[in-house]
């Protein structure tokens, strides 16, 4: 029995009828709506839907999409993301197409189904441990933005990803980034490993808290660049800066959460003058630079970015569920406060 959530026409931005492609909301809510087409899509092959029972189409062809391919995991076989084409009628008339984009790559988020649940899970633990890179799904979502990117460009090309999947597209632009390519990306409730410090009300301490961690981790990236006589002239985190992707964020969502303090706290620390320690506290972890002391290796942490147009929903969730869902992204009437933050 398919749930409420599946089906377009119950629960879907049926009120989106027309798509301004200039305003930030619609082509929030048209990435959103993409990436639960991926959600019903790996759902539809899991039940057995087929033809007229399958539930995924409406959720793209709505927005004049169509289905270029599905990603399919090599392990588990579960399809993981799409790659969508955009193709209005020629008939439509709409001022803003220009800045529509030609196609869409959309990556999924854990389903808790037997079919799935174990490698979503196992793959989640990957990205703690900043391992999502070395992982095969990883490999062919990089290579299908690679191919994508080839044939059609990057400035043609959007990304987007929720919860994991949000990983998935997070890794993917930055990989990109790093070679000068930058994509137009779309990351909701986007993953960040910390301690819950955004969920302590008294602003002092978590202020204290956060400034606290920001200079043990500077000094401890100083020492470590110096006893690896890296350079401190170079700063690979500042050639990612020119990559501004779009995040979405709930308060009430411990997952996603700490990336309001993360750079409402660089903010403030460059307000009080010290963001010459913050440039440095920002771009890895503690973790990371305590597993380096030990003398144990350890990757950059995927969830640290250097600039983002991130954007909090202030919207009252009922639950965690609601607060970490998809759906709430295209909802009309939302709460919302944007803020662009450059590194």
């Amino acid at each position: 029995m398919a749930s409420e959530r599946e089906c377009f026409d119950l629960s879907g931005p049926l009120h989106l009828t027309y798509v301004d492609w200039d305003n930030a909301y619609h082509r929030k809510s048209v990435a959103a709506s993409l990436v639960q087409g991926v959600y019903v899509l790996e759902k539809d092959r899991q039940e057995r839907r087929e033809g007229p029972d399958a539930l995924a189409l409406p959720w793209w062809a709505f927005f004049h999409f169509k289905l270029f391919c599905s990603l399919v995991d090599d392990v588990d076989s579960s399809i993981f993301g799409a790659i969508y084409e955009f193709k209005p009628p020629s008939s439509m008339c709409n001022d803003t197409l220009h800045r529509s984009p030609r196609y869409v790559i959309a990556f999924r988020g854990t389903i808790t189904k037997a079919d799935s649940v174990s490698r979503d899970i196992k793959l989640g633990i990957h990205f703690v441990r900043n391992g999502l890179h070395q992982t095969s799904r990883a490999e062919i979502a990089i290579q299908a933005v690679r191919n994508m990117v080839a044939t059609v460009g990057a400035s043609n090309i959007w990304l987007a990803g929720h919860s994991l999947g949000s990983a998935m597209a997070m890794l993917t632009g930055k990989t990109m980034a790093k070679t000068g390519i930058f994509i137009e990306s779309f990351l909701f409730n986007p993953p960040y490993v910390s301690a819950p410090i955004e969920r302590i009300k008294d602003k002092k301490l978590k202020h204290g808290l956060r400034f606290a961690g920001s200079v043990v981790t500077a000094g401890l990236a100083i020492a470590m660049k110096d006893k690896q006589k890296k350079s401190l002239s170079f700063d690979p985190f500042a050639a990612l800066s020119a990559w501004v992707p779009s995040l979405f964020v709930n308060p009430s969502d411990h997952i996603c959460s700490e990336y309001v303090g993360y750079f409402e706290h660089r903010r403030k620390m460059e307000e009080i003058g010290a963001g010459n320690i913050e440039k440095l506290a920002t771009q890895t972890s503690l973790n990371c630079l305590l597993m380096g002391v030990l003398g144990k290796e350890s990757d950059e942490p995927l969830h640290l970015i250097p600039s983002a147009s991130l954007t909090v929903n202030h919207t009252p969730s009922k639950d965690f569920k609601e607060a970490h869902g998809i759906h709430q992204w295209w909802k009309p009437d939302l709460r919302l406060e944007s803020k662009l933050y450059r590194y």
